[in-house]
């Protein structure tokens, strides 16, 4: 018996890549799987993808004939040269108008790149973000394809098939040209880190400046998941605070260092690059990188002197107050995501449906929450709302629990317990809501040692130098922003 094309090929059996194989296998799509190493495609073929549709290849050259025209290849292999390397040797085998996606976290100049270079080519490149883990590639992962548009109508029907759904629609739409889903995926990873470093703040306040125990820890967590808060990173944080073992309970035994892959480090410098002050995530960036001092520190906590107290306030009320606080914080988090988005895009000429990645991000995802929910409804109702702290539904809760970052973080302050990402959450909010800040003053400076020059008020667009000591000369600077 002939053995039937197939609908697409993917390269790259680790776990995402398995668990994505077997999802299309689900949904009666034929897959040709390969690897480089081809051992690793016999023992998924004899174990998990046993009793399934899908065929294996065992050279690059088999699988290209293996596939329906236009031929889809998804890899699924670590980002950087490999994929570099295996669109080198893919170019030669496919035709005008075959299909290569990256679904790796690659960074989306890379993404931009491959995309120009290989439409000369006459290949329609795809770079799309891939989140939710091996749970949600094996039942439904949020997809955010995005590259040359000519082949989304080749690979939709597979992608909305296969991604996770949010009140019965798909998370998963065309993102826009070029490098912009992975761009999009990029900023997801960031606002993650935000939200797990604000998680881990609250955490560490009921720890050590409430003396809570894991059991109420993991209550106070399951209480929040049932409101504002209800989202998948608090729901796992409730079950991680409650596990025990042999032991004990695990959590606080596992050291307290943290690792990276790059992608919200990426974010904090596209922000940088765009002049974009999400704050947030930089901070929650920076956390982690200090967290991997642990020896540094465990030597500095015997040197070094602070507060070494416990809130002798009502902690119930106290806890209230956390929520509140680490509610209204996410909300900062993600606006700050949705100002660099907008930027991105004003610079690129993507048209980005701000309300459609909101969607993309309800099911599937590491931040899927009830909360983008109103993320979607506040773009939906204005697509051009210039941030998200200005839609009349985060600007009252915002004025309800603004409050409560500041009993929050002054008692953090307090208790010596850092907060970067609620403290910066909290200035991000003071500015943003100011007429007038204080870098007049910073112009003034400027202008007077380097002879930057300066705008007066009511007078925008004309600069001017003023000779600040009498001895300097007329003559000023660019009025570059240095």
């Amino acid at each position: 018996m002939t053995e039937p094309l197939a609908d697409i090929a993917l390269i790259g059996l680790a776990v995402m890549g398995q668990n994505l194989i077997l999802n299309m296998n689900d949904h009666g799509f034929v897959v040709c799987a390969f690897n480089r190493t081809t051992d690793k495609v016999k023992s998924f073929l004899a174990n998990e993808a046993k009793g399934t549709k899908v065929i294996g290849a065992f050279s690059l050259e088999e699988m290209v004939s293996k596939l329906k025209k236009p031929r889809r290849v998804m890899l699924l292999v670590k980002a950087g040269s490999a994929v570099d390397d295996f669109i080198a040797k893919l170019v030669p085998l496919l035709s005008e108008g075959d299909i290569i996606i990256d679904g790796g976290n690659s960074e989306y100049q890379d993404t931009q790149r491959r995309s120009e270079e290989l439409e000369k080519k006459g290949i329609l490149f795809v770079g799309s973000g891939v989140s939710g883990g091996e749970d949600g590639a094996r039942h439904g992962p949020s997809l955010m394809p995005g590259g040359n548009s000519k082949a989304w109508p080749h690979i939709k029907p597979i992608f909305q098939s296969i991604c996770a759904k949010a009140d019965g629609e798909p998370c998963c739409d065309w993102v826009g040209e070029n490098g912009a889903g992975h761009f999009v995926k990029m900023v997801h990873n960031g606002i993650e880190y935000g939200d797990m470093q604000l998680i881990c703040e609250a955490y560490h306040i009921m720890r050590d400046g409430l003396a809570l125990k894991p059991e109420e820890m993991s209550k106070t967590f399951e209480e929040w998941n049932r409101g504002e808060l209800d989202s998948f990173l608090i729901e796992i944080t409730r079950d991680i605070l409650k596990y025990r073992d042999a032991k004990g309970h695990l959590l606080e035994r596992i050291r307290d260092t943290a690792g990276q892959k790059g992608t919200g480090k990426w974010t904090a410098i596209s922000a940088l690059d765009y002049g974009v002050p999400v704050t947030l995530i930089g901070e929650s960036v920076f956390a982690r990188c200090l967290s991997a001092l642990k020896t540094e520190r465990v030597e500095a906590s015997s040197v070094l002197t602070g507060p070494n107290d416990i809130y002798k306030g009502d902690k119930k009320v106290f806890l209230e107050h956390l929520g509140k606080a680490l509610y209204a914080s996410k909300i900062i988090s993600y606006a700050q995501g949705f100002m660099l988005l907008r930027e991105a895009a004003k610079i690129h000429g993507w048209n980005l449906n701000y309300g459609g990645i909101a969607l993309m991000w309800r099911g599937g995802c590491i931040i899927r929450s009830a909360f983008l929910g109103n993320i979607k409804q506040a773009f939906d109702k204005n697509p051009k709302l210039m941030n998200l702290l200005l839609d009349d539904f985060f600007a009252k809760a915002m004025k309800e629990c603004q409050e409560s970052v500041r009993v929050v973080v002054s008692s953090a302050v307090t208790l010596g317990i850092p907060t970067p990402a609620m403290s910066t959450a909290l200035a991000f909010y003071d500015g943003y809501r100011t007429a007038r800040l204080p870098a007049n003053l910073l112009q003034a400076q400027r202008d007077y040692f380097g002879a930057h020059t300066y705008e007066l008020l009511g007078e925008e667009g004309k600069f001017v130098h003023t000779n600040w000591t009498g001895h300097g000369g007329n003559v000023s600077a660019s009025t570059y922003d240095a």
